[in-house]
């Protein structure tokens, strides 16, 4: 399987710039019929017993600007996630220049330079100047790091963050999950749909393309996950009483695919590299709620290996029809394919 093979024509003016209010008023495909939907709908495309599964994890504010301590050089810094030993890696630009044992000072924070990793990432060790700790001084500094296909900027950085956010740890915003409010969870549980939630810490493939020609020759990177004691109890609770499990969004998928031990969805933490391409068997989810996404990207090869070739006519469907692309983009639902 070629890149080229899930790659379409995205003009750029269905790209959101902006996300729509109030949340549930986004438009939601259902793939099943291609009817046309709002998201507010949502609970009315499902049945009682289903359970919804969400990614809980909220952004850093992870883009930190600064200048190098030697020679004064302007660079920034994009926070990704932290390794076991509590460093950290990122993404610097401008990368040309920076070697170990550079020194960068980010507002209230230094960074110093470990090593240089491969696929152009660096490990840092940093450092709060003030005397508080370092994700305070992150989230006094930094920036909420959209997507570079994402070219204004958000009068609330709030918007990028869903409504089931609890702890900080992703460097970009699990999208399937902003549409949800108040009024949409309402109606799933006016309909016994029960809504349990995970977390999986979104880093560095989320800005980065396929880089193969070949996609199984597209290495992943891997990802902090954690499913509760009680989001795994649900899941196996859903499968025993023949409900589905409703994934929101890649990141769950990926998050409950990888935790599957071969007989149910195992507590605890985790790290994944799962890259899901047809011909992948899925063990858990049955039904996907998700945004849009990127031709040929890890999220769209996903789309394909859950729809099949039906993929296609979806996103046909929701180009010719004026849906809303990507991150502030409109939703779909999907049913995996046989």
């Amino acid at each position: 399987m070629q890149t080229g093979d899930f790659t379409y024509l995205l003009p750029d003016e269905v790209i959101a710039q902006q996300p729509v209010e109030p949340r549930d008023a986004a438009r939601l495909l259902d793939t099943r019929d291609m009817s046309d939907h709002r998201f507010g709908d949502l609970a009315g495309l499902l049945v009682s017993g289903d359970l919804l599964v969400v990614n809980k994890t909220r952004v850093r504010a992870a883009r930190l600007r600064g200048t190098k301590r030697e020679g004064g050089g302007a660079v920034e810094v994009l926070l990704l996630s932290t390794t076991a030993s509590g460093r950290w890696e990122a993404l610097v630009k401008p990368a040309r220049r920076i070697r170990p044992g550079t020194v960068l000072d980010l507002g209230d924070l230094v960074a110093h330079v470990i090593s240089v990793l491969p696929g152009g990432l660096f490990r840092l060790d940093l450092f709060a100047g003030d005397g508080t700790g370092v994700e305070d001084a992150i989230d006094r500094h930094g920036e909420t790091p959209l997507p570079p296909y994402i070219r204004q900027r958000l009068a609330d950085p709030e918007r990028y963050q869903t409504m089931f956010a609890d702890r900080v740890g992703s460097a970009a915003a699990p999208t399937a999950g902003l549409h949800f409010t108040d009024r949409v969870v309402r109606s799933l549980a006016d309909r016994q749909i029960q809504l349990a939630a995970v977390e999986l810490e979104i880093g560095l493939d989320t800005f980065r393309p396929i880089g193969t020609d070949a996609i199984t020759d597209h290495v992943m990177h891997s990802e902090r996950y954690s499913v509760p004691l009680e989001t795994a109890a649900a899941v196996a609770g859903a499968r025993a009483r023949g409900g589905r499990v409703v994934a929101v969004g890649t990141t769950v998928v990926r998050t409950l695919e990888s935790a599957f031990d071969g007989t149910d969805v195992a507590a605890g933490d985790g790290r994944t590299d799962l890259f899901i391409v047809p011909g992948y068997r899925f063990e858990v989810v049955d039904i996907l709620v998700t945004n849009f996404h990127l031709p040929a990207s890890t999220l769209v090869v996903m789309i394909a290996a859950f729809m099949g070739p039906a993929w296609r006519s979806a996103y046909a469907h929701a180009l010719a029809r004026g849906y809303r692309f990507l991150s502030f983009g409109d939703a779909m639902l999907a049913e995996r394919a046989p």
